[in-house]
């Protein structure tokens, strides 16, 4: 669920790559796709759907990195939290999935979470809670 301030939006990727996300900012190497698309593990959603989509990255991609980034999200304050729910899955290679805050007056990302883990073909959930006092993209 992406937090704006004020509403939160379910994202499931049924549909399309959801508002949190830029269309143009799904970069070369992710994919949008399900358990049946024949691209190996995993074969179904973290509920055990397998015609439910979720984004995966290409098995190209091995060796180099890929970006999501999310629209602008407004500041948050002690009314308005900012928190993100996600499952991820590592298969097939070792990785490391970062998550990084970029506020609207800095250049850089500043990396706010990230797991690295050997082969687990297993999706496990995740939650983040974003503070920032400025407009921001995740």
């Amino acid at each position: 669920c992406f937090d704006s301030g004020c509403s939160c939006e379910q994202c499931d990727f049924e549909t399309d790559l959801c508002n949190a996300l830029h269309e143009l900012n799904l970069q070369p190497g992710w994919i949008r796709r399900n358990g049946r698309s024949g691209m190996g593990p995993p074969y179904s959603d973290h509920n055990g759907n397998n015609s439910a989509y979720f984004l995966s990255l290409s098995s190209e991609m091995r060796s180099s990195s890929a970006t999501l980034r999310t629209n602008v999200f407004l500041p948050t304050d002690e009314e308005h939290v900012c928190q993100i729910t996600f499952h991820y899955w590592i298969g097939q290679m070792s990785g490391t999935l970062m998550v990084g805050l970029q506020k609207h007056s800095e250049d850089t990302v500043t990396n706010i979470w990230q797991v690295s883990e050997e082969l687990q073909n297993q999706w496990k959930p995740s939650t983040i809670t974003i503070k920032s006092t400025e407009k921001y993209e995740v």
